[in-house]
């Protein structure tokens, strides 16, 4: 059975995929990983996190894999012990020197290898499946054929990605944030220099700058459009991927949720009849109105050319601004302001949308108020679903 495998930057934002349809979520300790940016979890939350995944009947994959240098392995040996004893469904490790001293400790979690460690071939695979590795996650520079043949070859679990920030150094093997600002992209601390903006140098005229221009901003030459196979999910199941993974631990607890939700949906849908799957329209509008470089299919269908490029902006595209959340008591955890009389949306955990109309808004249930407050808790004058969304949209 293919799962969905969705990101979890922080608690919060495991307990919305975790809600919004996610069989299991990757998420990071508090080294070693590549989002050192990230909420991430220290070993008591990690703890909590793994017991409540548990007791949800997920998975957790904790992620280990940045490229480490010597002096790090004493601290790395140490925090390996500790995972084994929180026991974690599986580690992502990219490091070969990481994933040997794994074995070398003999520790009993099970191994994914990352995309980070650029896996673009069935033998690369097969290589690390006679290692001892579970799984390995492929390369996001693959087409459907190449897929297509590793899944049918393959002696370990493939997982792929289907949603998500690119890169456009070869599986975020990248040095551009290192060179630029002393700040390494392998070890978690990226800077995304790939997303500046960019001018031309003559090597024979220093100091003269040429800008290529796609507007009166100049152009973003390295800046790569979104990820988004929401309309390749059938072929994905029939192909046997057993893990389709979505990108974003440091977005935002809508992002987790409205694309949990809708690949939800859509592998679903895939699971009861891959071969005469079509992904509804309503599921890229839900994907579009989260934060967002407009979409490209990659390098899917072949070649992944200039259009899945963005020159002209490194923005992020949002229709729709998250507002708040419901927790078990049904209040909405404000995150950003809102009025009494606007006219919001409701997105349900089961993706449900519906418009409601702010007629009051009562502060801890008791004080009424023309706005909210973020980090207030309110109710408006009607039941409302825990772990549902509120937000305003542009469309």
């Amino acid at each position: 059975m293919t799962e969905l495998l969705s990101p979890a930057g922080n608690f919060e934002k495991m307990d919305y995929a975790i809600r919004y349809g996610a069989d299991a979520v990757y998420l990071a300790g508090e080294g070693f990983g590549l989002r050192a940016k990230a909420g991430n979890f220290d070993n008591h939350k990690l703890e909590e996190a793994l017991r409540y995944l548990q007791r949800q009947g997920k998975r957790g994959y904790v992620t280990v894999n940045a490229y480490l240098r010597t002096e790090e392995f004493d601290d790395l040996r140490k925090y390996l012990g500790e995972l084994e004893d929180l026991a974690p469904d599986a580690l992502i490790v990219s490091d070969p020197g990481v994933f040997a001293e794994i074995r070398r400790m003999g520790l009993k979690t099970p191994v994914h290898i990352s995309t980070q460690a650029n896996v673009t071939n069935l033998s690369a695979v097969n290589f690390w499946a006679d290692m001892g590795a579970e799984r390995v996650i492929l390369a996001r520079e693959l087409d459907r054929d190449e897929l297509k043949r590793i899944a049918a070859g393959a002696k370990a679990e493939i997982e792929v990605f289907v949603h998500g920030a690119m890169c456009i150094s070869m599986s975020g093997r990248c040095l551009m944030s290192n060179y630029m600002t002393g700040r390494d992209a392998n070890a978690g601390l990226c800077t995304h220099p790939c997303r500046w903006k960019f001018a031309l140098m003559e090597e024979q005229r220093p100091g003269e700058y040429f800008p290529v221009e796609e507007d009166e901003r100049g152009t973003y030459f390295f800046n790569s459009k979104d990820l988004c196979l929401i309309d390749y999910i059938g072929d994905l199941v029939s192909m046997g991927i057993k893990s389709l993974k979505i990108e974003g631990r440091m977005k935002s607890v809508m992002y987790a949720a409205v694309t949990t939700g809708v690949y939800r949906q859509a592998l679903d849908k895939a699971l009861e009849d891959p071969y005469n799957y079509v992904a509804d329209p309503g599921w890229l509008d839900m994907l579009k109105s989260v934060s967002h470089r407009d979409y490209t299919q990659g390098f899917y269908n072949g070649y992944a050319d200039m259009e899945s490029m963005n020159y002209g902006s490194s923005n992020y595209i949002q229709e729709c601004d998250f507002l708040g959340s419901v927790d078990e008591k049904g209040l909405i955890h404000a995150r950003n302001r809102f009025e009494r009389g606007e006219e919001l949306e409701i997105v349900s955990p089961d993706m449900s949308i519906r418009n409601a109309f702010i007629e009051e808004l009562m502060e801890n249930g008791d004080t009424p108020m023309e706005a909210a407050r973020p980090n207030y808790r309110y109710t408006i004058g009607e039941e409302l679903k825990e772990g549902s969304i509120l937000r305003r949209c542009r469309r």
